[in-house]
């Protein structure tokens, strides 16, 4: 079993940024892969960014491309996300998730098995 715990999130204006961190605990997160998603209200949840635990490779939605980064902490069972020049409609929960590396389909379909709570962020014009 995999716990996750998002915090970070909170309310910046246009042009701002904040740091995401993920807080995991139980098993080992060796062959996972550990994606952010965002929901919006109204709209259906998004991919944002995702990092293979071991090997550190990240991907990233075109939208966010230039401007988000995903790293991890293996040491702190950490995975964090900057977010630079936030923008408005970037308003959205932002969630934590995770998945055996060798399983997923893509990093961006998933099937994701592990989910946090969300943690709110909200980008004021």
């Amino acid at each position: 079993q995999v716990q996750l715990v998002e915090s970070g999130g909170g309310l910046v204006q246009a042009g701002g940024s904040l740091r995401l961190s993920c807080a995991a605990s139980g098993r080992t997160f060796s062959m996972y892969v550990m994606g952010w998603f965002r929901q919006a209200p109204g709209k259906e949840r998004e991919f944002v960014a995702a990092i293979t635990w071991s090997g550190g490779s990240t991907h990233y939605a075109d939208s966010v491309k230039g401007r988000f980064t995903i790293s991890r902490d293996n040491a702190k069972n950490t995975v964090y996300l900057q977010m630079n020049s936030l923008k408005p409609e970037e308003t959205a929960v932002y969630y934590c998730a995770a998945t055996n590396a060798l399983a997923i389909k893509s990093v961006r379909v998933g099937p994701y098995d592990y989910w946090g709570q969300g943690t709110q962020v909200t980008v004021s014009s």
